[in-house]
């Protein structure tokens, strides 16, 4: 975020600057309220620069085995120019070597997620799929196996068929 900022400055200070140099070689027919929007506009092109560039930069440092299953894109009346083009503020990611199955119990899935957002900490998640069922569940506190792998405890969902996460959970390898 400090580098961000550092980044918006510096964006502010090159505009202000260009724009100057540009006056002084129209011989000053410019007039000098210019400079301050030639800053102001080339600091808000960086800051709309990065606030859509997060998310092609983030999955790009993503660890091997982590895969995006779903994304979050807003509108917001602050930023109307995402109205043309809404931007993505948060995913979710699998960790698919994380994805682990017992043999007595062949549609079940245990695996973890990630939640990335912008301006937001990382959140992780362990989840449990059922893939026979169509259902998926929370992994918290409280939660148990007996000896044949049932969970006991768990909260189910039953998902949409065309659901990201547990299309991805339920893919064989």
């Amino acid at each position: 975020m400090f580098l961000e900022l550092i980044a918006v400055i510096f964006a502010g200070m090159a505009g202000a600057g260009l724009m100057a140099v540009i006056s002084k070689f129209s011989g000053g027919r410019l007039p000098k309220w210019m400079t301050p929007v030639a800053a102001g506009g080339a600091m808000l092109a960086a800051t709309i620069s990065s606030e859509y560039s997060w998310f092609s930069r983030t999955t790009a440092t993503l660890p091997e085995g982590l895969v995006v299953v779903e994304t979050v894109e807003n509108s917001v009346m602050y930023r109307p120019w995402t109205y043309v083009v809404p931007m993505t503020e948060r995913f979710v990611a699998l960790d698919k070597p994380s994805v682990q199955t017992n043999p007595s119990q062949p549609d079940l899935r245990l695996a973890q997620i990630y939640f990335y957002g912008r301006w937001s900490p990382l959140n992780r998640l362990n989840v449990a799929a059922d893939c026979g069922k169509g259902q998926r569940a929370a992994l918290t506190d409280g939660i148990s196996f007996d000896d044949a792998g049932t969970i006991e405890g768990a909260k189910w969902v039953s998902v949409p068929d065309q659901d990201p996460l547990l299309d991805a959970m339920c893919e064989e390898r």
